[in-house]
């Protein structure tokens, strides 16, 4: 590995990227200065002389494919050369690299020492050319650590004050390349990895210089030379180095100027009329609706027919307003304190809301949809949601290229900088089943968090360095520069419609109020508010440049304030009129269609969720073969189907035959299924293998359930990377783009769905009463105690039954749709399926109910291959339906007044205590009822199974801790079903502060200790 660069006129070695091969097999791939560059192998090169085109100022290309082709092989240049290569990367100073080379006849050195001896100085003219193109190459590399991106000009946004040493500021620092001011009027060849010259392929020094100083000095700073491609490289120097390349017309200028006023004059009403009312205004940073606007232009030019976004609540009113058009006077009424929520929800504040709006888009007369997705002041917790939101939209009109549909995500600097989700959410940027096909971002940098100073909020340069590790450019500009603004948002759509990589538009503002408008800054930032109140607003500063330029007048100027002023004045006064907050006009993902049949609303019912036999045995059959010729499969997994083509003919399912028949079914109906997260083609506990790989071909693979019938729905299943927070973030997100999806998220371990809590928090479970928006997201959580320790033990069923919004003392009244009614009503069904066919009518179920809840399910991990856990055919045919509770159907239901106790539980302790009780010859004595919906709870079915045994007590019985599991919420509602007559006592692990034991020896203990105390029915026992 050699590393190039010319320092005082030395040459050291320069990187390059070498491979196995030969270089008589291959050309050199090297980074040269300015950039990666590729040589042909050339042999024999000549010796130095003077009639060389470079020694005379013209070009260096020579001196490089020389020096390069020395580098992958000294004996392929002219041993001439080989010495002066070797002195000059040793240190040798300039005029005296060159040296005769030993073994050279006279008669060869002669016109080599001539040429020499007339051109003393070619070893600094070698140098001087390698120089520049080093000079180039720092300002494309560090030329944004100078530009001008501070509108306040108080603060670095690199938070670095030091200048590199290799960007030219004076003239004194033209010796870091060995050169001076008498330098500075030669000419010199500009290399191909520089577009500054035009159409010139040669400029003076100063005139190099001043260029790259235009290019990345002034108010744009381009990050991209980190990107390991030549071509997009190149690219991003052609829209930035071009000489004029930032040109607009008279007409582009006029609508900056209005679209800057809408945005101004939009803050500045509502500080008016609301001035003690949190809005968080987009002061300091108004350009951003211009930005946006920019971007949303340019990829409508290019054919993009959707755009999803999400963002933080800065600025949130002002881009409903006058981004996404949002009717003005439904954004205002919100700020009336008498406004009453409507029955739909309990809301949320107004700069939480989302939109759904299609429209023309002015510049392109083409129509355009625009979503701004809900969020909640979990900042970055939107990002992941929307990118799956957008691959949603995309897979279900066959954009396969992201051509049609693409997200736009903003930020702020702070969160961008701190939140770990920004960093899980780039990295599903390029992986197969998660690409959107690259996402703009913009990052309103306000260079403050909440109160924090930004030296105090990151250890990074840029709150956007994390975009580096995807290899999106980065372009910072300046917002107090509208029309940089401009620039850089159109290269940007450009970059996005071109390569379909992600890219980040850093725009580098102030904050003009507190964290909100009633916060007092000076505070904490004195000396940057005392900068902020003398800062004159950036709608003024543009507005006498175009004035001044005379794009426009002052009267033309201020008609079009007066216009949008009273836009403003004639909303304000329709507000008036709205009494009541209507969530739905906020919906940024309507169904359509989806809540009628035939123009009426859908009724509460729920079919049958079983199939006929045939279908049965269609899907079992293609479970248990390979559909595609020529293809080897595992010794392991031929096993595996075998035993299921057998469990066929015997008419029984397990745990992932049953999972394979609803997927299966449901495909065949026209459903699209999707299940996403860590190891799931495979499984974790190795049990589903959707996906087969030949044992002999790479990456050949075979998804059986795909070819169950001509005019079926895809079935996507794929692994996702080892995040939980983001990739449940994109399944939420993708669940919202159609109801007509089972889209499902399994953990690989229940345990782990903590990493991911914040979605759970604060999408699933409150989304609907927030935004009205339903959601059948599945989550599929392992969870199951079997000495496993504390970390792979517990999906936390606590946790979720606490958010559960059901009262446990009231006793909802029993109705023909009780069932479905209750479903409708609660915020999200919590479920614990004991055998795989309740697991396979649940599945089915979340598609045939006529709205959509979030399912969560406790999936087993030892009753995936436990003998009792089967199902019959019987169990899943036609007029079947999931149970919401199984009651006890052996010997005890036979003489149910003998029954001394009713054990209810749920899970798979029900085959533990059925065991015990066989052991114990406790069958006919002791009930065991399983509750499979936890909730909404079942008060119908407890109590029919209380009243068949009248002469029993009651006991809970989990394998979990008493303060973790289920108990605390059934309890008080089994005591609500019987009017609060009997106690409700406990059976299973005492308190503890962790999930479970590591321990197998304790493990065993307490299972022991519960199913003592679970079937002692003579010891008193306490509640």
């Amino acid at each position: 590995m050699h590393r190039l660069r010319t320092c005082a006129a030395r040459l050291r070695p320069l990187t390059v990227a070498q491979t196995a091969q030969t270089a008589a097999q291959r050309p050199i791939t090297a980074q040269c200065p300015g950039g990666t560059r590729t040589f042909q192998p050339i042999r024999c090169y000549s010796a130095p002389v003077a009639s060389e085109p470079f020694l005379n100022g013209t070009s260096s290309n020579y001196v490089e494919e020389m020096y390069f082709a020395w580098l992958e092989d000294p004996k392929s240049v002219h041993k001439s050369w080989d010495v002066f290569f070797r002195n000059a990367n040793a240190g040798a100073p300039p005029g005296a690299a060159y040296q005769s080379p030993l073994g050279l006849s006279p008669a060869l050195l002669s016109p080599l020492s001539s040429a020499m001896s007339a051109q003393p100085n070619v070893e600094k003219l070698v140098g001087d050319h390698l120089a520049v193109q080093s000079l180039i190459r720092a300002y494309q590399i560090r030329g944004h650590h100078v530009a001008q991106l501070d509108p306040l000009g108080i603060m670095d946004a690199d938070l670095d004050s030091c200048v590199p040493t290799d960007i030219i500021t004076s003239s004194d620092k033209l010796g870091f390349y060995g050169l001076d001011e008498s330098d500075l009027d030669k000419v010199f060849r500009l290399p191909t990895t520089t577009f500054i010259g035009g159409s010139e392929t040669a400029l003076p020094l100063k005139e190099i210089i001043r260029r790259l100083e235009m290019a990345y000095c002034q108010h744009i700073g381009v990050e991209f030379m980190f990107i390991n491609d030549l071509e997009q490289c190149q690219w991003i120097r052609q829209k930035f180095e071009t000489p004029g390349g930032m040109q607009f017309t008279l007409e582009e200028k006029r609508t900056l100027l209005a679209r800057m006023v809408r945005s101004t004059r939009f803050e500045e009403f509502l500080q008016k009329k609301w001035s003690a009312e949190k809005r968080f205004g987009l002061e300091g940073c108004e350009s951003l609706i211009p930005a946006l606007k920019t971007i949303i232009d340019k990829s409508s030019v290019n054919g993009v027919e959707n755009v999803i976004m999400g963002m933080p609540h800065r600025g949130r009113l002002n881009v409903l307003a006058n981004v996404i058009r949002k009717e003005l006077e439904q954004i205002f009424c919100q700020f009336d304190s008498k406004l009453e929520a409507a029955d739909e929800g309990s809301g949320d504040v107004k700069y939480h809301l989302g939109m759904y709006h299609r429209r023309i888009n002015r510049v392109t007369d083409k129509n355009i949809t625009l979503s701004l997705v809900a969020n909640p002041s979990h900042l970055e917790a939107v990002d992941p949601v929307v990118q799956g939101k957008t691959k949603a939209e995309q897979f279900y009109c066959g954009d396969n290229d992201g051509k049609r549909v693409m997200s736009i995500l903003l930020h702020g600097d702070a969160a961008f900088a701190g939140q770990g989700i920004v960093y899980e959410t780039f990295h599903l940027s390029d992986l197969p089943s998660y690409s959107t096909h690259g996402t703009v971002h913009v990052v309103v940098n306000n260079q403050i968090g909440f109160t924090t100073d930004p030296r105090m909020a990151r250890s990074s340069p840029y709150p956007t360095d994390v975009a580096r590790v995807v290899n999106a450019p980065i372009f910072h500009v300046n917002a107090d520069d509208p029309e940089a603004v401009m620039y850089v948002c159109d290269v940007a759509a450009e970059w996005r419609a071109t390569f379909h990589k992600d890219v980040v538009v850093d725009l580098v503002g102030y904050r003009r109020m507190g964290h909100n408008e009633m916060d007092e800054p000076m505070f904490t930032q004195p000396l940057m508010y005392k900068q902020i109140k003398k800062q004159k607003p950036v709608l003024q500063k543009y507005a006498e440049k175009l004035i001044a330029e005379g794009a426009v007048t002052r009267q033309e100027y201020e008609e079009e304030i007066a216009k949008y002023d009273k836009i403003c004045e004639e909303a304000y006064t329709r507000s008036k009129d709205e009494k009541i907050l209507h969530i739905k006009h906020w919906l940024d993902s309507p169904w359509p269609g989806f809540f009628t049949l035939d123009g009426q609303p859908k009724s509460m019912s729920c079919p049958s969720t079983g199939l006929t036999e045939e279908n049965l045995n269609h899907i079992g059959g293609m479970a248990s073969s390979v559909p595609v010729e020529d293809f080897t499969i595992h010794g392991g997994l031929s096993r595996i189907l075998k035993g299921r083509g057998e469990m066929i003919r015997n008419r029984t399912v397990d745990w992932a035959l049953g999972e394979y028949m609803a997927f299966g079914s449901l495909l065949k109906e026209g459903t699209h299924v999707r299940l996403s997260g860590q190891d799931v083609e495979r499984g974790t506990f190795s049990h589903r293998h959707h996906v087969l790989h030949d044992q002999n071909v790479d990456k050949r693979t075979c998804i059986p359930m795909n070819h169950l019938s001509p005019d079926q729905a895809p079935y996507t299943v794929c692994n996702s990377c080892l995040s939980e927070y983001g990739v449940l973030g994109f399944e939420l997100g993708f669940a919202m783009a159609s109801p007509n999806a089972l889209i499902l998220w399994e953990a690989q371990f229940g345990d782990f769905h903590n990493t991911a809590q914040c979605i759970i928090d604060q999408f699933i479970c409150p989304g609907q009463a927030k935004w009205v928006r339903q959601n059948g997201i599945v989550l599929l959580l392992p969870h199951g105690l079997e000495g496993m320790g504390p970390e792979h033990s517990s999906a936390r069923p606590e946790r979720f039954l606490q958010m559960c919004n059901d009262d446990p003392d009231v006793h909802p009244p029993i109705t023909d749709d009780f069932a479905v009614r209750q479903l409708y009503d609660c915020n999200w069904i919590v479920v614990n399926c004991s055998n795989p066919g309740n697991y396979f009518h649940v599945l089915r179920r979340q598609i045939l109910l006529p709205f959509r809840k979030p399912l969560i399910v406790f999936t087993p991990k030892s009753l995936l291959r436990h003998p009792e856990a089967r199902s019959s055919f019987d169990e899943m045919l036609p007029g079947t339906h999931f149970q919401r509770l199984i009651p006890e159907g052996g010997a005890a239901a036979q003489n149910p007044d003998a029954v001394k106790r009713i054990i209810f539980c749920t899970g798979k302790v029900f085959y533990e205590l059925n065991k015990e009780r066989k052991n114990r010859g406790l069958d006919d004595r002791v009930a065991i009822a399983r509750v499979e919906q936890l909730s909404p709870f079942p008060f119908d079915q407890v109590k029919a199974e209380v009243e068949k045994f009248p002469n029993a007590d009651l006991v809970w019985c989990q394998e979990e801790h008493k303060n973790q599991g289920y108990y605390d919420y059934v309890k008080p509602r089994i005591r609500t079903t019987i009017q609060r007559t009997k106690p409700v006592w406990y059976a299973g692990r005492g308190p503890a502060a962790a999930p479970a034991t590591g321990n197998k020896v304790t493990h065993l203990m307490e299972l022991k200790r519960f199913l003592d105390s679970a079937f002692d029915l003579d010891s008193p026992r306490m509640e």
